[in-house]
C-alpha cells in the first residue's frame, strides 16, 4: 500500500492511494493536486535518526574521482532538512554548483539492534524515495560533508510515498531515474549499490539501535549535473512513483 501525509483545508492528514487520488483518514477523496504534500512519516514515531550514505554507488565514486569505500561513509542529517513532493528547494544565489541526487530510503519499522543480515527486511517498515541536494562549492571533504552542503532547510524532498516493505519484491533490484526539465539525467539501478539494504541494516545495527521511524539514505548513482532556479526535477524510483521538485 502507497501512504502519504498531507495537508488539506488547514489539516494535517494521513493518506492513501486510491484510483489516482487521495483517500484522506477521514474518508474524504481528494484530487493529488488539491493538497500539500508532506514528508510521508507518520507524526509518531517521528524520524530519531536520519543516517544518509555517501559515495554508495562504484559508478558515481568513479565520477568523482574516488576510490570506492571500503566501509560505509556515513552522515547525519537533521529533520528540518526534509521537505514534500511538489515543494521548493532553494538554491543560494552564490552557489555554482548545486546537483540533485536520487536515494532509495529505508524506513525503519521497529527497534533493531545486532540485527543478522538474514533476518534485516524483518526489521523495514517501507520505502520511500529521497532527493538529497548537495552544493559543490561548500564541500570540504567528500568522506565528511559539512552542515552547509547536507543540513540546509529544505534540502531533502521525500516522497511523495512511503510504500509498504511487503510490495516491493526486492528493493535491490529497482531502476532510479533523474529528469531535470523534462530530460534524463540519470539513470541506474538499486543492484549496484557497494553496500546493500541488508548489510546497512545489520552494520548500523551493530553498534547502534535503530529506532522506528528512523530513515536511512542509501546513496545515489553517477549522472549528477548542476540545476538551476526555475528546473524542474523529477526523481523516480520504480515501484515508488515519482517525487518532483523545484529550484527556487
Amino acid at each position: 500500500m502507497k501512504h502519504a501525509r498531507v495537508m488539506h483545508q488547514g489539516q494535517v492528514h494521513s493518506a492513501t492511494e486510491r484510483d489516482g487520488q487521495l483517500l484522506l483518514n477521514d474518508g474524504t477523496l481528494v484530487a493529488e493536486a488539491a493538497v500539500t504534500w508532506l514528508p510521508p512519516l507518520a507524526p509518531t514515531p517521528r524520524p530519531r535518526t536520519i543516517l544518509a550514505l555517501g559515495l554508495n554507488y562504484a559508478d558515481h565514486a568513479k565520477e568523482l574521482e574516488f576510490k570506492a569505500p571500503e566501509e560505509p561513509l556515513v552522515f547525519i542529517k537533521g529533520e528540518s532538512t526534509l521537505t514534500g513532493h511538489r515543494q521548493l528547494t532553494r538554491r543560494p544565489a552564490d552557489v555554482q554548483f548545486m546537483h540533485y541526487e536520487c536515494e532509495l530510503t529505508i524506513v525503519v519499522g521497529r527497534s533493531a539492534k545486532k540485527v543478522k543480515r538474514d533476518d534485516a527486511y524483518d526489521f523495514i517498515a517501507g520505502y520511500t524515495i529521497a532527493n538529497d541536494y548537495a552544493i559543490r562549492d561548500y564541500l570540504e571533504n567528500w568522506y565528511r560533508p559539512n552542515l552547509r552542503v547536507k543540513n540546509r532547510t529544505g534540502c531533502t524532498p521525500l516522497g511523495p510515498w512511503l510504500v509498504d516493505a511487503a510490495d516491493i519484491a526486492d528493493p535491490m533490484a529497482l531502476a532510479l531515474q533523474t529528469t531535470v526539465n523534462g530530460k534524463c539525467m540519470q539513470s541506474g539501478n538499486t543492484r549496484d549499490m557497494i553496500f546493500d539494504v541488508p548489510f546497512l541494516i545489520e552494520y548500523f545495527s551493530s553498534f547502534m539501535t535503530l529506532q522506528p521511524g528512523d530513515l536511512i539514505l542509501t546513496g545515489t548513482p553517477d549522472g549528477v549535473v548542476d540545476c538551476r532556479p526555475g528546473d524542474v526535477v523529477v526523481t523516480s524510483i520504480q515501484g515508488l512513483g515519482e517525487l518532483i521538485n523545484t529550484i527556487e
